[in-house]
């Protein structure tokens, strides 16, 4: 995209793409961070991530206003020449492959119990269409694909709005709500390609959306983490998917939060791509204008890349977690901080300037 292009999607569907890369950060069982911080300093901790993350976007925003870039590859370049490029790159990689394979695991183990269940077949092992691994090739193909070759991030706001709500849902089911939402709000790689599509963007018009989809987030992570805790107080399991198994399997309400937790994560994961493909793009064909082939190339090896690795190495999963929980505080803390500080010219804000302080405390906060 060049600076000058013109955005054509609506504030709102911009707040569902935000909000949908925001849910679909990571995977920790939100209940099970408030049993064993309480509620208070659970609400504390996700105030400050919240808080940080929403001035961490103003630091990008800024940053990308004074030069006119829009990638956040392209800003690494700009504070560090190549190195700065491929760091950011390559974190902005390895966290989204590890979300997309997180999400992609949980339709590996949940879906087919779904089909069990609609179908009250008594012995699962039996028959190919509940072997989760056929069903990962095949919402991968039918679904998630056809959603990634889109040119645009901006067409994905209708099925964002669609997995929002069905979050929303998986909420009001409160006597049984297991959350599987993630307890960050790493959503910067995406900031930058949906300012760039954004309808008559203006700096003020994306932190205006970054702000509403982290503060719906905030109160959605709250929620889920409060209705978890107090179902199940010190019975909140790590892995949260395990509570489902001490619940009748054909309880229709399990069933429907089984369903919308499914459609949530299978409609994140193609958001989830477009950065991780730009990042590929901007490493590997840096001066390149946008080619069809290409684009789905990358697309098509990325998705057959996780599917093997959903299906063949289960236990790698744990490894991303590692690179994720590395990566995560990259993109959200420091990468911006410091572009902010090479970027912004010292004639407009010195280094001992009260914004620039700011960062480098923010900075040092994680």
């Amino acid at each position: 995209h060049s600076f000058m292009e013109t955005g054509k999607t609506s504030f709102g569907m911009s707040v569902f793409n935000l909000g949908n890369a925001i849910m679909g950060s990571g995977i920790l069982g939100l209940a099970y961070a408030m049993a064993n911080t309480g509620v208070i300093l659970f609400l504390l901790l996700l105030t400050a991530v919240a808080v940080l993350s929403s001035y961490s976007i103003h630091l990008l925003l800024k940053s990308s206003g004074i030069v006119g870039i829009r990638a956040y590859e392209q800003l690494g370049y700009r504070a560090f020449g190549t190195p700065g490029k491929m760091a950011a790159g390559i974190a902005i990689t390895l966290q989204n492959i590890g979300a997309m394979s997180s999400y992609l695991y949980i339709v590996k183990n949940e879906f087919p119990l779904v089909i069990q269940a609609f179908l009250k077949v008594d012995n699962p092992t039996s028959e190919w269409y509940l072997n989760g691994n056929y069903l990962v090739i095949i919402l991968s193909v039918t679904v998630i694909l056809p959603l990634a070759l889109m040119k645009q991030l901006g067409y994905l706001g209708y099925t964002s709005g669609f997995s929002l709500s069905c979050m929303v849902f998986f909420l009001i089911a409160t006597a049984y709500t297991i959350p599987i939402l993630a307890f960050a709000f790493v959503c910067h790689p995406e900031v930058l390609p949906i300012y760039t599509e954004l309808r008559n963007a203006t700096k003020k018009k994306m932190q205006h959306v970054s702000n509403i989809s982290i503060a719906v987030m905030y109160i959605m992570y709250f929620l889920a983490a409060l209705f978890g805790y107090l179902t199940f107080y010190g019975k909140v399991e790590a892995e949260l998917l395990h509570t489902y198994s001490r619940i009748d399997p054909y309880d229709t309400l399990i069933l429907c939060v089984r369903v919308a937790v499914l459609t949530a994560v299978t409609l994140t994961v193609p958001i989830v791509l477009f950065p991780v493909r730009r990042a590929i793009q901007q490493m590997m064909f840096p001066n390149k204008t946008f080619y069809w082939p290409r684009h789905i190339a990358i697309a098509m090896c990325l998705l057959t890349f996780i599917n093997m690795l959903v299906i063949f190495a289960p236990n790698i999963l744990g490894i991303f977690g590692v690179i994720g929980a590395t990566s995560a505080p990259c993109l959200i803390f420091i990468f911006p901080a410091v572009f902010y500080i090479r970027i912004v010219p010292k004639e407009e804000e010195p280094l001992c300037s009260v914004p620039k302080i700011l960062v480098s405390i923010s900075w040092k906060v994680p």
